[in-house]
């Protein structure tokens, strides 16, 4: 009898455990875990032009348009627009069924909100406010924009796909100011962010949308149907690669947005594991001065900064993978509409010999140069030793001080003075899409206080601006862009460190990734 309850009990056990075990696994299948390329401490997506942030407002907001792989831009959030012949007035209407996750209607008061606090901080919607007339809502669903001069880049600009993108949020929200950040996460998009689960530095939590309405078109970059298919996905904060490849390998985690360059050979080999390059088009590298405080408040030292440093090095030691990177002299990435070869000063090959003769002419005085390494962000974080290295070897004073890339990014927004918690130059990246015409480019935001981290102030290059975003031809804009790029290599708003890829590694069981100007997750499934 007791032979028998043991069995009775075994089986039973065996009974309910396959029973358990489908809906277990299941459950797994409906969660997606990924590693992201950064850690994420400003939630902000207005706020900062951080790419981590940029994606974590995908997860939770909605756009008014979207831009697609060809470059066109579509309506998203929009239903219906008009423009009237000499594009002075432009009228949108909303789509029905448009909610916050507050289960409050989006309105047409709360996208002329959004749109007010994201042209405070964005390059795009710096332009944009400089011909604005005004904004006027004739009802919930309907918003007129009203310009002084023709504004014919007004698609453009509400579809921008990249940092930083004009998210609608709640114009209780969006009443921030842009010099502070939010407070509340709450969008309209397709997932909604968990915040009881939010661990800075561990993890991020985001839950399915089940009100969200997606648009019947097939998804393409950040157009078409934000389809959901998955219940709920984990950011999670892996900082070292070693481990964020172990994990994946494992199958603890689904997704290394940007795996390290060195190990996409192993990747290849490996069992269960995909390569999908969700940003084609490539990614750019730069290195950007402070203006506001010395020696880089000297135009000809950040000239000879310029002239000291070349592409090969960088791109050699910090991507080094056959294939995956090129030269490219234009600060509008090879391949696109604007890129051009006039570039005056800058060859894109280091030349310490002429540097230092330029720094010598320019009264350099040996002060230290502050630069920034994020040493968590694998991407990147090689730059800067190339860059030391190249800059010392022209006569400059480098004083390399190293942080987590979250740290670094709180710290670039500090006007202080270097020796008082500043700095004087950091090194980042550019997906194409944000740097393929002067108005979606960051460094070009030359509005001094008001503009793009290290604060250019430089009347030539926002006039310039104004004047392409009115230009009525093709023909007209390249040869401003070609203006414009002169401009930016004499007043040294940055130096352009050639062109690279850095696709994602994904488990063999993950389909949908979606290729655009970021990283997205919607569509994807998770078999």
């Amino acid at each position: 009898m007791k032979r028998r309850s043991l069995v009775a009990l075994a089986t039973s056990a065996a009974l309910l455990s396959s029973l358990l075990l489908p809906a277990a696994v299941q459950a797994q299948a409906k969660t997606l875990k990924v590693v992201p390329h950064a850690n994420i401490t400003i939630l902000d997506p207005v706020w900062t032009t951080a790419f981590v942030t940029r994606n974590h407002g995908y997860m939770i907001y909605d756009t008014l348009f979207g831009t697609d792989l060809e470059g066109k831009v579509k309506p998203q959030m929009v239903d219906t627009y008009s423009a009237s012949k000499d594009n002075k007035v432009w009228s949108f209407t909303l789509r029905d069924g448009l909610e916050f996750h507050d289960g409050k209607p989006v309105t047409s008061e709360d996208v002329v909100a959004s749109l007010k606090r994201w042209a405070s901080r964005d390059s795009f919607g710096g332009v944009m406010a400089k011909s604005l007339a005004s904004y006027e809502t004739p009802n919930a669903k309907t918003f007129i924009i009203k310009f002084n001069q023709p504004f014919g880049v007004m698609l453009e600009a509400l579809g921008k796909p990249s940092s930083n993108v004009p998210f609608i949020m709640p114009a209780r929200i969006a009443a921030t100011p842009g010099s502070e950040q939010i407070k509340e996460n709450i969008g309209s998009g397709p997932y909604k962010f968990v915040t009881a689960e939010y661990k800075p530095g561990e993890k991020l939590v985001y839950v399915k949308n089940d009100k969200y309405k997606p648009r019947s078109e097939a998804p393409n970059g950040t157009t078409g149907g934000k389809n959901v298919y998955l219940d709920r996905v984990e950011w999670i904060i892996i900082r070292d690669p070693q481990t964020q490849f172990n994990a994946l390998i494992a199958g603890e985690v689904d997704i290394i947005e940007q795996p390290a360059f060195e190990q996409y050979a192993s990747l290849k080999a490996a069992k269960d594991v995909q390569i999908v390059d969700a940003q084609p088009a490539g990614l750019q590298y730069i290195f950007r001065f402070n203006h506001l405080h010395a020696p880089f408040d000297n135009v000809k030292i950040r000239q000879a900064a310029m002239v000291a440093m070349g592409q090969e090095a960088f791109l050699k030691t910090q991507v080094g993978a056959p294939g995956m990177y090129k030269y490219c002299k234009s600060i509008f990435p090879c391949g696109t509409p604007y890129a051009s070869d006039n570039t005056g000063i800058y060859t894109g090959m280091a030349n310490p010999v002429k540097a230092k003769q330029m720094l010598a002419d320019a009264g350099y005085k040996g002060e230290p140069i502050v630069l920034m390494r994020p040493t968590d962000l694998a991407s990147i974080a090689k730059l800067p030793l190339v860059a030391k290295q190249q800059l010392e070897a022209a006569g400059f004073k480098v004083d390399m001080q190293q942080s987590d890339w979250a740290t670094l990014l709180a710290r670039r927004a500090k006007k202080d003075a270097p020796d008082k918690g500043g700095w004087n130059a950091f090194m980042t990246a550019w997906t194409a899409g944000d740097i393929q015409n002067p108005l979606t480019m960051a460094m070009l935001n030359a509005t001094g206080d008001k503009g793009w981290f290290g604060w250019q102030d430089d009347k030539v290059i926002e006039e310039l601006k104004v004047k392409f975003a009115q230009a009525g031809t093709e023909a007209e804009k390249k040869k401003l862009a070609e203006q414009l790029q002169t401009r930016a290599i004499e007043t040294a708003s940055h130096v352009h460190l050639g062109q690279y890829n850095n696709p994602a590694a994904l488990r063999s069981n993950i389909s949908g990734l979606v290729p655009g100007g970021a990283q997205v997750y919607w569509n994807i499934k998770k078999n």
